[in-house]
Formats: structure tokens, C-alpha cells, sequence
């Protein structure tokens, strides 16, 4: 027979990860010898629980937030670790410098004017583009590049290397806009579609595939086509092509979401649906959707300047990169280059530089990224 001794602690619950890993070793100076627990030691025992959970370091800080998604130590948060990982790719990091730059070349290339009918208020007075883009016969028409020129001039005589500059306004701004606005569509949508499916869905989805029937670029085109060139006119052509992508995404994850149990308990409380939606369904679907937009910002951009290369985009005359290289072809057949170069190889860096930021962002958001791969790249 067994020799077993009575014990009163039959039926307790023991809470592991609050005490100390020490306490439970024979001869702790925190038992007795008979392997019982003095009254301090239970005494600090039972009040650890009651502690805060984050006040606790290291890795078996991480803890769980009622919407089911993991919560970070002290000072580290979900945004905080991607923000780390994210850091430590170095392709990432590059490709985001070279965007920075461009964006401040853009911003300080001339001078940001808002003139009201009274008097002209200067936003940003830098200018580091040497002469006025829209300024004909600064030099010789189709000049090679040179030091008073380093990229060159055009046919009709005007500084490419400012107009490259100003140009990355227009493009940046052109994609960054096209985006911001397709998600403010497509994640509403896709958000409704998934969460209350029934006929609400097959109406979104059934929009979905009909506009996905037609070809990104067709599509495009045809929108210009209606509505006309300009600037917010190109914005909206992107956007009426953008979304799709978006709230089918968003949909797919979002099925998947609902049915967690912090959705069912939320449900269960008299949450409204909208609330629900908003703090739980979205937050915990929306990864995916960030890096398909991330990556997308080189794909709007690439359509702004094909649809300005077709002479569909902005005016003729916009120091556009698109609209130069629309305005370049003759002068390209003639030999003159430099006049399509410069501005084809500022799209590429652009776009170059936006994947290598949406590789990094899902590399950085990735859920279920491997701890050992943080190790690697910390080496």
C-alpha cells in the first residue's frame, strides 16, 4: 500500500506563472523542512495573483486582452514589436528611407502658396528646384544634361531636374490619396459584407465580381474617359478600381473573425453590432488589408503614370512623371534620352522602395512569426 498523507490542499487551484519558478524546490528558504509552505510563503503566494499582470517581465509576461488578441510586456505592445521587427529588416528600412527622401525633395522642391482673394498666405518658402517648372527656354531645347541642367531640358526648353522634383508631389500624392480613399471604402464594405452576410453580402459581393469582370487598366480608362482629366478625377478612377480588392479581403477575414469568442461574448453582452464591428471585428482582421494597401501604393502609382503615358491622366504640361514620359516619346525617337530617363527611373525607385516597405510590413504584422527568425535577424 501506498503511503499517502492526509492533506487539506485537495481541491485547491494553483495559479502557475505568479509565484516564483524557487519556491517549489526542497529547502527554499520559503518551506520548512517537511516540504509544507511557512505561513509567509503562503501568505505572498496568495497575494501575488492579485498583482497587476503587467507589471511582470520577460516572456511569460504576455497575457490576453478580451478580443483574443496577445498582449505585449511592459512598454512593448502589439505596434511596438512590429515597430522592432520591422526596424531590424534592413531591405524594409531602405526601401522606407528612400521614400522619406523623395517625400521631403517633393515638399521643398518650390514653395506652398494658398492665396485667398485678399492676400497670399506661404506655407513652405524652401525651394530646391533651381527654376520654375512650368518655365519655358531656361536653356536650349532638348539640352544633354549638364551643370546648369543635370537632367537635361525638354523640347521646349524646360529644367527636368525641377520638374522632376515637383513631379514627385503629384505622384506620391496621387497614390498615398487613391489608397487612403479606396480603404475608406473597401473596409466598410467588407467589414458589413462578412459580419452580417445574408443579402447584404450578395449584394456587395455581387458589385464586387461585376466591377472585377473588367480589367484594372480598362477600368480606369473608361473612368477617366467619363469623367475627364484632373487631378481628383484620376484619384477617383483609382479609387473605383481600388476598393474591390480591399473589401473582398477584408471579407474573407472577417468570416472567419465572427465566429471567435470574444465576438459571441460581446454579442451575448448587448454590445450594438456597429461597436462590435468597430473594436473587435475590424482590429482583428485588418492585418492583411495593410500590407495588400501598402503594396498597392506602387500599383496605383504605376496605373497614374500609365494613364499619363496614354495622355488620359493630368494635363499635358504637369510636371507629372507619367505626363513627361507621355510628352517625352518624340523626343526619346530623336535620341534625346535623358528626357524619359530621369523620370522613368524616379517611378522605379518609388516603386522599388514601396515593395520592399510592404514586404517588410508583412513580415513585421506576420501573427504567427517564429520567434527563432527574430533571433536570426538580431544577429
Amino acid at each position: 500500500m501506498s503511503d499517502r498523507r492526509p492533506t487539506t490542499d485537495r481541491g485547491r487551484i494553483r495559479i502557475v506563472g505568479f509565484e516564483d519558478a524557487d519556491s517549489d524546490r526542497p529547502g527554499d528558504a520559503n518551506s520548512n523542512g517537511d516540504g509544507d509552505e511557512s505561513p509567509a510563503a503562503t501568505a505572498g503566494r496568495t497575494a501575488r495573483p492579485t498583482a497587476d499582470p503587467e507589471s511582470r517581465t520577460g516572456p511569460t509576461a504576455a497575457a490576453r486582452s478580451p478580443s483574443g488578441t496577445a498582449l505585449e510586456g511592459p512598454g512593448r505592445s502589439r505596434s511596438a514589436g512590429a515597430w522592432q521587427r520591422f526596424r531590424r529588416n534592413r531591405t524594409a528600412m531602405a526601401g522606407l528611407t528612400i521614400i522619406a527622401v523623395m517625400a521631403v525633395l517633393a515638399v521643398f522642391a518650390r514653395p506652398i502658396e494658398v492665396s485667398t482673394a485678399e492676400y497670399t498666405i506661404t506655407l513652405q518658402p524652401v525651394s530646391l528646384a533651381p527654376y520654375d517648372p512650368a518655365q519655358p527656354f531656361v536653356g536650349p531645347a532638348n539640352a544633354p544634361p549638364s551643370w546648369d541642367h543635370p537632367f537635361g531640358t525638354d523640347w521646349a526648353g524646360r529644367d527636368q531636374f525641377s520638374r522632376v522634383l515637383v513631379g514627385g508631389r503629384y505622384t506620391l500624392t496621387v497614390g498615398l490619396v487613391a489608397v487612403s480613399l479606396a480603404l475608406g471604402v473597401g473596409v466598410p464594405l467588407g467589414a458589413i459584407a462578412g459580419y452580417f452576410g445574408g443579402w447584404v453580402d450578395e449584394i456587395i459581393m455581387r458589385l464586387v465580381d461585376v466591377l472585377y469582370a473588367f480589367p484594372f487598366l480598362i477600368l480606369a480608362i473608361g473612368t477617366v474617359a467619363i469623367l475627364g482629366r484632373g487631378f481628383w478625377k484620376l484619384v477617383v478612377a483609382l479609387v473605383v478600381t481600388g476598393w474591390i480588392g480591399y473589401a473582398r479581403l477584408l471579407r474573407g477575414e472577417v468570416l472567419s473573425v465572427r465566429e471567435r469568442e470574444y465576438v459571441t461574448a460581446a454579442r451575448a453582452l448587448g454590445i450594438p453590432d456597429r461597436t462590435i464591428i468597430r473594436r473587435h471585428v475590424v482590429p482583428n482582421a485588418i492585418t492583411p488589408v495593410v500590407v495588400q494597401a501598402t503594396l498597392n501604393v506602387g500599383t496605383v502609382v504605376l496605373t497614374a503614370a500609365a494613364l499619363g503615358f496614354l495622355g488620359l491622366g493630368l494635363e499635358a504640361d504637369t510636371a507629372e512623371w507619367g505626363a513627361m514620359l507621355s510628352r517625352g516619346r518624340d523626343s526619346l525617337l530623336q535620341g534625346h534620352w535623358h528626357v524619359t530617363v530621369f523620370p522613368g527611373i524616379a517611378i522605379f525607385l518609388f516603386v522599388l522602395a514601396i515593395n520592399l516597405v510592404g514586404d517588410g510590413v508583412n513580415d513585421a504584422l506576420d501573427p504567427h512569426r517564429d520567434a527563432s527568425d527574430d533571433r536570426r535577424r538580431m544577429r
